[in-house]
């Protein structure tokens, strides 16, 4: 009951449209079933000026019009033009009004024309009282059948404005996504390369400071060393930085090879640590094979970062092994060394170290551990799938 008593919300072009309507209706048949029957001219006011509230209140609007009417039957007042509110009423119900009761209107429509045809079309044969039973029940079912047609059809086009609104918040919210995956992406780049080309510097450095009063060879090796480091990772970084000065780019393929570091770039950067003071043994075991460039970025940064994290924690005289086994379905990535066993800091910044190393695998479909070993040092263990999951983005 508390749901129709309650008032619907109605823009006010709305309301000003059912007040003109009532006011017509009022005005001309009102008058007109005056001048039919005085007491049925009061009747039909009652009949037609309740339709302004037909929006707001259509269940109410109509059980009162029908109250009206069975009152109007029970005096015996014939049909008058007053009356057309009825069929006003029932529309109004059938758009507006909640379902259950809108069948209920339908049944009571049936039961006035029954009610009508039995007063109303009682004195001929029997044929035109069916004739017009049939016709008055024609025309309320398609008074009512007109309104649910109009309810069926704004309920559809409001589904499909909900549709296109959540459609619009989808790819709002996936366009938010893509762009933090980019920038996670970047930053993750950045952080690999900045990271290693410093700690390299940092060593070589710190080692030309107590080679300079010694060994004077030995610290402009180390200066030259500092210069190509800081040339070489200045260059990776204006290629990252270019990419984000580009408006538009093509859909990458990360199966199709792409101007970044990959398996067969180890030995260069291992190289380039060695010349910083860190011992590394390099070996590969199983059948090398070619990878997609994905994968084989993925493996190069998790060594990188491996050799990074111990020229930094691993302490001095520290050695480091690399070891990739291509195995029958996966590249295991080995990293260990024997110094404090504390190879990877811990980082307030998620996108970065072993978070970062993290990453990087489960874009691969592959994990990453990393821990100090039983017998002290450092050991991370890259396990990388060959077969890239569906829809893998560097």
């Amino acid at each position: 009951m508390t749901g129709i008593l309650t008032a619907r919300p109605v823009p006010a072009r709305s309301k000003a449209f059912d007040l003109l309507l009532a006011g017509g209706l009022t005005m001309i048949f009102g008058f007109l079933s005056v001048a039919q029957n005085g007491f049925g001219g009061i009747l039909a006011f009652g009949m037609l000026v309740p339709l302004i509230w037909r929006r707001t209140h259509p269940e109410l609007v109509f059980f009162g019009v029908s109250a009206l009417a069975v009152l109007q039957w029970l005096a015996g007042v014939d049909l008058m033009a007053g009356n057309v509110g009825l069929l006003v009423a029932l529309y109004a119900i059938s758009v507006y009004g909640a379902v259950p009761l809108s069948r209920i209107a339908l049944g009571i429509g049936g039961l006035g024309v029954l009610m009508a045809t039995a007063r109303y079309y009682n004195g001929g044969d029997w044929k035109q009282q069916i004739t017009m039973m049939v016709a008055l029940g024609a025309l309320v079912f398609g008074v009512w059948a007109l309104g649910e047609r109009r309810r069926t059809r704004g309920l559809y086009v409001a589904q499909l404005e909900e549709r296109a609104d959540q459609l619009e918040r989808d790819r709002d919210r996936e366009a938010k996504l893509a762009v933090s995956n980019e920038r996670t992406r970047i930053a993750r780049e950045i952080h690999d390369v900045v990271a290693h080309g410093l700690s390299i510097m940092i060593v070589q450095a710190d080692g030309g400071l107590y080679a300079a009063d010694q060994s004077p060879e030995q610290a402009k090796k180390a200066l030259a060393t500092i210069g190509d480091t800081g040339r070489a990772s200045l260059t990776e970084m204006r290629k990252m930085l270019g990419l984000l000065k580009q408006d538009e780019q093509p859909e990458l393929d990360p199966n199709q090879p792409r101007p970044q570091p990959g398996v067969s770039s180890l030995p260069e950067l291992i190289d380039n640590v060695r010349d910083a003071g860190l011992t590394v043994d390099y070996e590969v075991t199983g059948e090398p094979r070619d990878l997609p460039a994905l994968l084989g970025l993925t493996a190069y940064r998790i060594v990188q970062e491996g050799l990074t994290n111990t020229l930094k924690h691993a302490g001095p005289g520290a050695r480091t092994c690399v070891n990739l086994d291509f195995g029958r379905e996966m590249l295991t990535v080995v990293v260990t060394d024997d110094g404090r066993g504390g190879g990877v800091a811990p980082s307030s910044d998620p996108g970065h170290g072993l978070v970062g190393m993290r990453q990087r695998a489960s874009i691969s479909g592959g994990t990453v551990s990393a821990g100090p070993k039983a017998g002290g040092g450092y050991e991370v263990i890259a396990k990388l799938p060959y077969n890239l999951p569906t829809g893998g983005q560097q």
